[in-house]
């Protein structure tokens, strides 16, 4: 069945892993999603992932983490542009998420990327979502 939301999707999936107490998770391949799973891995809320090959697509892997007592490492995630109602920001209006606690990924016309990375470069974007 095909996903009207893959964003969501992603998110959803990996909240729901997290709800079990999974230590992996395993997802259809796609660019986004790919590109999603290392900016997680580089903001610390996952410990790894993997692209693998097989028959007849490709597959992430996920590797979830948790910290003290087997608490999720990711609190809480926020889709904020939905495919109804998009959200684009300019450069100076890049929202701060918990005081720069928390990370705010964005669609930029340089790729994906977190809010504070495209405050440096100086670009705006679509704000796909929040993470803390």
């Amino acid at each position: 069945m095909p996903v009207t939301d893959p964003i969501a999707d992603f998110l959803t999936r990996i909240r729901n892993a997290q709800m079990a107490m999974h230590e992996t998770l395993n997802l259809p391949h796609s660019k986004v999603k790919e590109s999603l799973s290392k900016i997680l891995r580089e903001e610390g809320f996952i410990s790894a992932y993997k692209v693998e090959e097989g028959e007849p697509f490709k597959s992430i892997t996920i590797t979830l983490k948790y910290v003290n007592d087997r608490q999720a490492a990711i609190r809480k995630m926020k889709r904020i542009s939905k495919p109804g109602r998009r959200v684009y920001v300019n450069r100076d209006d890049i929202p701060v998420v918990l005081g720069g606690l928390g990370v705010s990924v964005l669609s930029t016309s340089k790729g994906l990327m977190t809010g504070k990375k495209a405050r440096q470069d100086g670009v705006g974007g679509e704000v796909l979502f929040e993470i803390y």
